[in-house]
């Protein structure tokens, strides 16, 4: 079965389009899958013809249409050629396209939906104030609070490290106020169940400590005790495959060496940090728990490179790959 993957161009005003198109290129000669890009069509035409892609870009019609490669804006007009980086239109465009990427798949149009880079603070700018994050606005579009990021990516000896987050885009303060039992639960859930789509042969999950040690028995505080051992016992009654808590500082080592497939952490950089060490350029955002796939590459708009042509698709391209794998699983 051929899949239709619906890529959400992003911020125009930053390097999204052109990562986004460069990857589809890159792609198109090892299989048939259809890709609609959501978003500016005059964009992603005027930067498919000065690539010198050349890609044949036709109108989305829906599933029905003739061809590979479409474009489908969710707004009724253009977006002005040139302007400034993060502009407040860009903004409100690349969240429209979001939105409609997410509504198509919710209504059967599209297989997965890859979500190129939207600029938190621009989106903020123009008007959008309790934005939090792409992963935070899909969830709830999608009417769900189970949900969570998963981020992924190999080294240079393909060896993976997968790390599911139990709280995500809060400030490291109220990380120990945050993070509850249920949490981790939900992650230690979700992390599982992304093995089990992946098709691995095991689930093994780590679960990190918050404090240094993993606390060192309540010697640098107590949450080990008070929060994630109940929650690592539950997940454990469940029939989960899951060991912690276990030292921040030494298990994602165990977990590239191949001895867990994948890792809850407990805060946003204690789980990204040794992934963009191992995966930088070709990680992924996967996010768990939603009723439609989503992933995305693992960086910004980067507005400081925008419009030279100098962009590395590498972690789009992985987002792609992973979405058209998961699709053919399902």
């Amino acid at each position: 079965m051929t899949n239709w993957i619906g890529i959400a161009l992003g911020d125009v005003t930053g390097i999204s389009p052109e990562v986004a198109l460069k990857a589809v290129a890159a792609e198109v000669a090892d299989d048939q899958a259809r890709y609609v890009f959501l978003g500016d069509a005059e964009c992603a035409l005027r930067f498919n013809r000065k690539s010198g892609l050349n890609m044949p870009l036709k109108t989305f019609a829906g599933r029905h249409s003739e061809g590979r490669f479409f474009v489908a804006n969710p707004s009724a007009e253009a977006l002005p050629e040139n302007l400034p980086a993060g502009s407040p239109l860009a903004a409100r465009a690349a969240l429209a396209a979001l939105r409609d990427g997410a509504e198509r798949c919710l209504r059967g149009e599209l297989d997965a939906l890859v979500t190129a880079p939207v600029n938190k603070a621009a989106i903020i700018r123009a008007g959008h104030k309790h934005f939090v994050g792409q992963t935070e606005f899909l969830s709830e579009l999608a009417g769900t609070r189970r949900t969570a990021m998963m981020l992924l990516g190999q080294d240079e000896k393909r060896r993976w490290l997968r790390v599911a987050l139990a709280t995500i885009h809060i400030s490291l303060k109220s990380v120990p106020e945050k993070l509850t039992a249920e949490k981790i639960l939900l992650a230690i859930e979700l992390a599982a169940g992304a093995c089990r789509d992946l098709q691995l042969p095991r689930a093994r999950i780590a679960v990190c400590g918050l404090n240094p040690h993993a606390g060192e028995g309540g010697e640098f505080g107590d949450e080990e005790i008070k929060t994630i051992s109940p929650a690592v016992a539950a997940a454990q009654e469940k029939g989960f495959d899951v060991a912690g808590p276990l030292s921040g500082d030494t298990v994602f080592h165990y977990a590239l060496r191949g001895d867990f497939e994948a890792v809850v952490a407990m805060y946003h950089d204690q789980g990204l940090a040794p992934l963009k060490a191992v995966a930088f350029d070709s990680g992924v955002n996967w996010t768990l728990g939603l009723p439609f796939i989503r992933t995305s590459p693992d960086h910004g708009t980067a507005y400081d490179i925008a419009g030279k042509g100098i962009a590395n698709p590498s972690s789009m391209i992985a987002a792609i790959r992973l979405a058209k794998r998961l699709a053919k699983n399902k």
